[in-house]
């Protein structure tokens, strides 16, 4: 599989990783010889690249992937986690006491030294500004406590003010083609200044896959239940933030781009790939043939210019107005 340079890291990591959330929790159960199939499955499709969080199951997501890294030693595989979201969302919290408790946790669940990459997890806006922040996350760095750090962010202000610092190495971003508004001035300031960015959110809650209807129903522990209105935690994690019936609409039409030989999800992934400035997207997966599925992406052709007019066209007569008023 392609490998790119993750910014600032200077880790080469495949262009299609995993999201692992669903290991975790918020996505149904998914048991744990089912998520270490998972996991399993990516690496061997030439996944190199995983990225988690320390509230993902309350540690969960993070405990199965140091399984799965204990038989994977030597692979060259990189491992994203991300802090603060511990504690209530308040700057105050966001401390250098707080990051080291956190990131020996993290260590602790995935039986690392070391952390290749720590990420603050879509923190108040406030906390971007914050030189105090900043500093301590410089010092995880000096205490050996994480090789990088990087920020996962829910706005392109947000992301463009973590562009701007020396330190930060990544920026994780919802991009997809029912967002686009990154590729207008995130992508090219992280491109210039070196910052990976990897795309998260990337089939918009599954929308992207083309299997739902407007009558398909989600458990009650699925955040596409719970959260479609944002009451549990940002509205633009759930189904990139578009109502679902417009989504559903938008999501039929976009699945009769798909070139011949790809899936409406590949289509998808194939797109966020060729976007320039993109490091990787990280897709999450059910089971080992999803995750499969996922990495097949990689070896696909590039889409025709003629398809990438038609998801910019989709775009802005569907979902524009609706996702530009709310972000």
């Amino acid at each position: 599989m392609e490998q790119r340079v993750l910014g600032r890291t200077g880790r080469p990591v495949s262009v299609v990783g995993l999201g692992t959330w669903q290991l975790g929790a918020d996505w149904g159960v998914v048991l744990e010889d089912d998520a270490l199939a998972v996991l399993d499955a990516a690496a061997d499709a030439g996944v190199t690249f995983f990225d988690t969080a320390d509230v993902y199951g309350d540690g969960r997501s993070e405990q199965l992937i140091g399984r799965f890294l204990k038989s994977r030693q030597g692979e060259g595989l990189t491992v994203a986690t991300k802090l603060g979201r511990r504690l209530p969302q308040l700057p105050e919290n966001y401390t250098l006491a707080n990051f080291r408790e956190w990131t020996d946790r993290s260590r602790r669940n995935l039986g690392v030294e070391r952390l290749d990459l720590v990420q603050l997890h879509c923190p108040p806006t406030a906390v971007y500004s914050s030189d105090e922040v900043f500093d301590a996350l410089d010092t995880l760095v000096e205490e050996g406590r994480t090789a990088a750090y990087g920020v996962s962010v829910e706005t392109c202000a947000e992301a463009l003010t973590a562009i701007a610092r020396p330190g930060v190495a990544s920026v994780q971003i919802i991009l997809n083609p029912f967002r686009l508004k990154p590729l207008d001035e995130v992508l090219p300031a992280a491109e210039k200044a070196g910052v990976g960015i990897i795309a998260r959110v990337p089939l918009a809650s599954g929308l992207l896959s083309g299997k739902y209807t407007k009558s398909t129903l989600f458990g009650a522990d699925d955040h596409r239940t719970y959260n479609r209105d944002g009451s549990a935690f940002d509205q633009g994690e759930t189904f990139s933030g578009v109502d679902f019936a417009t989504g559903v609409e938008a999501a039929e039409e976009f699945a009769r781009l798909a070139p011949p030989g790809a899936t409406s999800a590949q289509t998808a992934l194939r797109w966020i790939v060729q976007q320039p400035g993109v490091t990787t997207v990280i897709p999450g997966a059910r089971n080992p043939e999803q995750a499969r599925a996922n990495a097949e992406t990689a070896a696909l052709p590039p889409l025709s210019p003629q398809t990438l007019t038609a998801v910019q066209d989709l775009y802005d007569r569907r979902l524009r107005a609706q996702v530009h008023s709310r972000w």
